[in-house]
């Protein structure tokens, strides 16, 4: 299969996956994603770095809300590039359940930056493996809201959850270790 054909194909799939998903699962599972979409927004990060602060791990929060900004700001980057249309633009008739976001498709910024904020945080406070686990489930449970609620193609998705892992490896090995200390440590 050529390059073209390939791409062909997964685009088949990332629609029909996405298609699959915004069906919806009923009442409860629309008030579920619509709920915890915005969990991924620059704004929680800001807020849970005000409440890690106050408890006294001001230096961390900061940090981890630094790291979750310089995803923000290189997924504007990359949407710009990339300039995909949103699904409910591309397959009119599809179900919109929150307000129609700025910016285009690819990648998805909620999930990368809540997978970046939680993966400095959770390293940044030494929370046992299995916190660091639950919060990434979560980062991940967001980036299917967004498929869910009518925002993103699943690949989107995974495109976003990828640099929000890679800011967050390169985060921990080149910044946390100048303005929190911990020197040598690598995200999980």
């Amino acid at each position: 299969m050529s390059k073209a054909g390939l791409l062909r194909a997964l685009d088949r799939l990332d629609r029909r996956l996405f298609l699959a998903a915004n069906r919806g699962l009923g009442p409860k599972g629309d008030a579920f994603f619509t709920g915890i979409t915005e969990l991924g927004s620059i704004w929680a990060s800001a807020g849970a770095t005000v409440a890690f602060a106050a408890r006294g791990r001001r230096r961390e929060a900061l940090d981890a809300m630094a790291a979750a900004l310089a995803t923000w700001g290189i997924g504007q980057l990359a949407k710009r590039a990339v300039r995909r249309p949103r699904p409910y633009e591309a397959l009119p008739g599809r179900r919109l359940l929150v307000r129609e976001p700025k910016g285009t498709s690819w990648p998805s910024s909620h999930p990368a930056v809540l997978l970046t904020f939680v993966t400095v945080a959770t390293r940044n406070l030494g929370s046992p493996r299995v916190v660091a686990g639950g919060a990434r489930a979560l980062a991940w449970t967001v980036g299917a809201s967004r498929v869910y609620v009518g925002v993103h193609y699943p690949g989107d998705v995974v495109g976003g959850m990828l640099m929000g892992r890679a800011v967050a490896r390169a985060w921990s090995r080149l910044v946390s270790p100048r303005s929190v200390g911990l020197a040598g440590t690598v995200t999980r």
